[in-house]
């Protein structure tokens, strides 16, 4: 089947998803009312509680959950042929990914804008709370640990071509901070016009995408800019989100936008043919496909870590119940779209099938930050190039998209952490945890330990990497899960989040359970240690589901909307 046809039925996939089984979620099972208070006015204080217009908040969320994850995962699972790769990019986003988002949403905007580890309390007891904390905290600390050392890497100028990835990204990203800062102050503190200050800063950002290839910036240290970035995080996390989070993630999104349109667009003029196999089951030197293929693609298609920014700062900003729907369905769509151009750039957009058999030719091969970027970048700007843009400044257009929204991820997830560690604070009875410099810079703390720690002689982030695919598919898992235990607490239809529970939870134990055997025939004891511990977790949390079903049936049915929660301290 041609490609272009391939991509028409993907989109046509996408309306239905939304058009119908987005609505009948959010009519029927949670029958969202635009009348019913949210959080951010009920609790609204000015720093995370703040109403916030669906747009904005669309970006916001939009560029929070888009990280490098939804690029490099597909890069890599093309190596199964594009056929696996994009079914689950595709109809794994519709059935599992944004029903899982919006779900995650939904409990939380109606349980004071709680993270889903605290809304666990409310549904399976004190003991569960504790558990998803544990493997929140260790998640975001790990996850984030990495991705401060990525960027540091993409912005350094190596002493050779091999080590120099795209200085050249430096100065927009910083322009994109200044001007977030700017259109923050003067909205809030001015009450200057939001529209018209973000078309001027666009305009502005593309100029400094257009001239960055003229001034890199040439600093090679990769620790250096490590603590530039967890410096920036830190002050991301303790300022109010409408200063820098809300006007930077907004402005960060309209790039997106762009260039995801653009790479669209060249597409369907280019109109190429695939370079890769539709499926191969063995690829030399790869794991099995099933469950490997669902693992590595992971925020393409479904992430735990988005049930952390739904319940964490898109919760506490939403204006409106009704706008949940196109926010955390329609975000998740946006970023499985993301999903699908990496898919089409890494076998649509090589020249040549020997091209392809050259960069695919072993797992291996692929494993590399250097190898899979390239792969997509050098893809999608074939498709942007089309169009008549120049190839170098299609490629810094798509090397700076990159760079940002690794950029956006780092910064709301050190939010997201700030946050779990003040619910821990509570639950421990750490009363100087609720503030927010201190909290914040526990965070800062635990990200700097997986960024700069040696195991091995590798950071403890890069050292435990290999767990974090398999977490964060777990916590898909256990928010599906407590999003299931909410709905069957109120006899609501909760099939629709049981089905994809269990099937994530089943694909990440296989996945897990392959994983432990291989460390153990390895002798690499501290993954062993440290995967057993996560996988014990897991299964405490399902036994502690089962005894709230148990409880559930006994009791007469919830008829509130709000999640029963004990209150702060």
């Amino acid at each position: 089947m041609p490609p272009v046809l391939v991509v028409v039925v993907c989109f046509a996939l996408y309306g239905v998803g939304y058009l119908v089984y987005s609505r009948f979620i959010a009519e029927r099972i949670f029958a969202l009312r635009a009348d019913h208070p949210t959080p951010a006015h009920s609790m609204e204080d000015g720093v995370d509680y703040v109403p916030t217009h669906r747009f904005v908040l669309f970006g916001h969320h939009y560029a929070s959950i888009t990280g490098l994850s939804p690029m490099l995962g597909p890069a890599i699972a093309v190596i199964w042929g594009w056929l696996p790769a994009m079914l689950w990019v595709v109809v794994g986003a519709i059935l599992v990914g944004c029903v899982h988002d919006l779900g995650a949403l939904v409990v939380s905007v109606r349980s004071r804008g709680m993270s889903i580890g605290a809304i666990a309390e409310g549904l399976m007891g004190r003991r569960a709370k504790s558990l998803m904390h544990a493997i929140i905290f260790f998640a975001i600390a790990l996850a984030m640990g990495v991705f401060a050392y990525v960027v540091a890497l993409l912005f350094s100028a190596g002493p050779t071509p091999e080590t120099t990835f795209y200085p050249e990204s430096v100065v927009p990203s910083a322009v994109i901070l200044v001007l977030a800062v700017a259109i923050g102050w003067l909205v809030r503190r001015r009450g200057w016009n939001l529209w018209a200050l973000i078309a001027v800063a666009f305009v502005i950002t593309l100029a400094s995408v257009i001239a960055s290839p003229l001034m890199p910036v040439k600093w090679a240290s990769v620790g250096g800019w490590t603590w530039v970035l967890l410096a920036y995080a830190w002050l991301a996390s303790v300022l109010p989100v409408w200063s820098l989070l809300q006007p930077r993630d907004f402005l960060n999104s309209l790039l997106l936008y762009l260039g995801l349109g653009l790479t669209y667009v060249g597409f369907f003029v280019l109109r190429p043919e695939f370079a890769s196999p539709v499926l191969d089951t063995h690829p030399v030197g790869a794991p099995p496909m099933y469950p490997f293929v669902f693992i590595v693609i992971a925020c393409g298609a479904a992430s735990g870590f988005h049930s952390l920014v739904s319940s964490g700062t898109t919760a506490k900003q939403l204006d409106r119940e009704t706008d949940a729907r196109p926010i955390g369905y329609g975000a998740m769509i946006g970023e499985s779209l993301l999903g699908l151009a990496a898919v089409l750039a890494c076998t649509a957009g090589f020249v040549s099938v020997d091209a392809w058999k050259h960069h695919y030719h072993d797992w291996g091969s692929i494993q590399g930050l250097g190898s899979s970027m390239s792969a997509f970048i050098e893809g999608s700007t074939r498709f942007v190039s089309t169009l008549g843009v120049p190839e170098a400044t299609a490629r810094t257009l798509i090397a700076v998209v990159v760079v940002s929204f690794a950029l956006t991820t780092l910064d709301s997830a050190t939010r997201l952490l700030r946050y779990n560690i003040e619910e821990i604070g509570s639950t421990l009875r750490l009363g100087f945890l609720g503030n927010r410099y201190v909290s914040s810079t526990v965070a800062v703390a635990a990200i700097s330990f997986f960024a700069f720690y040696k195991i091995e002689g590798r950071s403890a982030g890069l050292a435990l990497w290999q767990l974090f695919g398999s977490t964060n598919q777990l916590l898909a898992g256990l928010a599906l899960l407590v999003v299931s235990l909410y709905l069957v607490q109120r006899r609501r239809i909760a099939l629709p989040y049981l089905v994809p529970m269990l099937f994530m939870m089943v694909t990440t134990v296989v996945a897990m359970t392959n994983k432990l055997r291989a460390y153990a025939v390895e002798g690499n004891t501290t993954l062993l240690v440290v995967g057993g511990i996560i996988s014990g977790i897991a299964a405490w949390l399902v036994v502690e589901a089962v005894i709230a079903l148990r409880r559930y049936r006994r009791l007469p049915p919830v008829t509130e909307l709000d999640v029963e929660l004990p209150g702060p301290g």
